[in-house]
């Protein structure tokens, strides 16, 4: 078992076993470490330590959402935000592709991909030459689905297995302080002008924190379109870095996730124990 892999079933048991509060010993026998091993494993990999990501999962998640929709609206000056979470350490921004490239259907454009280990599993990064255009988690949509579903997109394209060229987009969400190179992260992405407007609207959404679908669709001036923003949430094509797992039901409840509830949870207190990490940071 590989260290993302442990860090992987680390996070899958503290998340069903939240309730009864596992201790430090008892998580790390679920992937047969020590306690001392395992709480250096995890702060390297997840950036937070067990505890600080249990701590995390006990958080009502009601009280996380947004207040207001007001509150995005004060935020819709970054439309990529670079904030205390280590998943913004890099201004984000979010290119459409254009009516050319549209009508080329990807013609001259050369589309590399790689599979890569991070601590929810592997996900499959694909990038053009100027963002990255999909990420997905291989667990919830096998390798030759999301392939088929680029090629579909760009169909005169030339897609290379080039998973030096695309390990950065892995990198800057888990080790940005070592790895990752430095300046604005670009996502290409293909959308109807609604769906680009959603992504964007989820890169306001601060880190974290979370909206509910209808916070959304009044920050978009349509607050009757509720269910057309859980369409176009569903339909992202670039896994954490169009943050869709911080958009939940206006109740509190999970809502859907396209890449499976369970990696909604663990990616939502991942981040909420990152956000909790910088709070105490910024106090001290």
């Amino acid at each position: 078992m590989n260290d993302y892999a442990r860090i992987e079933k680390a996070m899958a048991f503290m998340v069903a076993n939240a309730a009864q509060q596992p201790s430090l010993d008892t998580v790390a026998a679920q992937v047969h470490l020590s306690a001392f091993h395992f709480q250096r494993l995890f702060c390297r990999y997840a950036g937070v330590s067990p505890k600080r990501f249990l701590q995390a999962l006990t958080l009502a998640r009601g009280k996380q959402l947004i207040a207001s929709a007001q509150s995005l609206t004060d935020t819709a000056q970054a439309l990529g935000l670079s904030g205390g979470s280590r998943l913004y350490d890099h201004f984000v921004t979010l290119e459409a592709v254009t009516p050319g490239e549209f009508k080329r259907q990807g013609e001259g454009v050369e589309i590399a991909y790689g599979i890569h280990p991070t601590p929810f599993g592997e996900v499959l990064v694909a990038t053009t030459p100027r963002g990255i255009c999909r990420m997905g988690f291989l667990a919830a949509t096998p390798e030759a689905d999301i392939l088929a579903l680029i090629a579909a997109e760009w169909p005169r394209s030339t897609l290379r297995h080039q998973p030096d060229a695309t390990r950065y987009a892995v990198e800057a969400l888990f080790e940005p302080r070592n790895n990752a190179a430095p300046g604005a992260l670009s996502l290409h992405v293909r959308g109807t002008n609604f769906q680009l407007n959603v992504w964007r609207a989820l890169l306001m959404i601060p880190d974290g924190q979370l909206a509910s679908y209808s916070h959304i669709a009044q920050l978009l001036g349509a607050p009757k379109s509720s269910r057309a923003v859980g369409n176009a949430v569903g339909a992202n094509p670039v896994a954490l870095w169009i943050p869709c797992h911080r958009v939940i039901q206006q109740s509190g409840a999970l809502g859907g996730y396209r890449w499976g509830l369970e990696v909604k949870r663990q990616v939502q207190a991942w981040e909420a124990a990152q956000h909790l990490e910088s709070q105490e940071s910024a106090r001290s």
